[in-house]
């Protein structure tokens, strides 16, 4: 009879302990991310900064390239300001870059090359080039915010055009397999002329989450 009891009473400890573990709480994540593989689709690394060549980029290999820089990313990794995380404000990163020359307007688009592909931000009609911090409204960015303890990629894309589109597709805060094709709409203007696209500057960075 005691040992009985003593069986009973171990697989009700097993079974409590089983259930336990598959309701465990953990915190919220992006649905995208949890359906996409983490590992890069791109084959440019964004922990690099690019300058000039474009030639190493799936989406933007036809065009030159021009520098741009961020005092919102050091040694390869984007401050956590810029992330929609708790630790973050969800502040759109700095960015700089010199005037490219026969531009009359830029447009932006910050993509999560490690989720095939993550809209981040996308801006238009930009005619500054020199964005400050949180420069972009809430509509036009979300800062990075990959599951718990792991690390994505995020490239942001600086399009030099001759004159400004009537739309920069694409929704923010969404998965989007179209991301080449939303990028190459913007080579031809509102007349539908092509050639539009001058050049594309490129910075990337990762982000780790806690």
């Amino acid at each position: 009879m005691k040992l009985r009891k003593l069986l009973t009473l171990g697989i009700t400890v097993a079974v409590s302990m089983a259930f336990s573990g598959c309701f465990r709480e953990s915190p919220p994540q992006s649905t995208a991310a949890q359906e996409v593989p983490t590992a890069l689709s791109s084959e440019t690394d964004a922990g690099v900064i690019p300058g000039t060549d474009n030639s190493d980029d799936i989406f933007v290999s036809a065009y030159p390239g021009f520098a741009v820089t961020s005092e919102s990313l050091h040694d390869g990794f984007w401050d956590g300001i810029t992330s929609n995380t708790d630790e973050g404000e969800n502040k759109s990163p700095q960015l700089s870059w010199e005037p490219v020359e026969g531009a009359t307007t830029y447009a932006i688009y910050m993509i999560d090359l490690s989720t095939h592909y993550f809209i981040h931000w996308k801006s238009s009609g930009i005619t500054e080039t020199d964005l400050p911090e949180g420069w972009a409204s809430s509509d036009d960015f979300v800062g990075p915010w990959p599951p718990s303890g792991t690390t994505h990629n995020y490239m942001v894309y600086v399009f030099a055009l001759k004159v400004p589109v009537e739309r920069v597709k694409g929704t923010v805060n969404t998965l989007s397999d179209k991301v080449q094709d939303f990028m190459d709409e913007l080579d031809t203007d509102k007349d539908g002329n092509t050639g539009n696209i001058l050049a594309v500057g490129r910075i990337g960075g990762k982000y780790t989450a806690k």
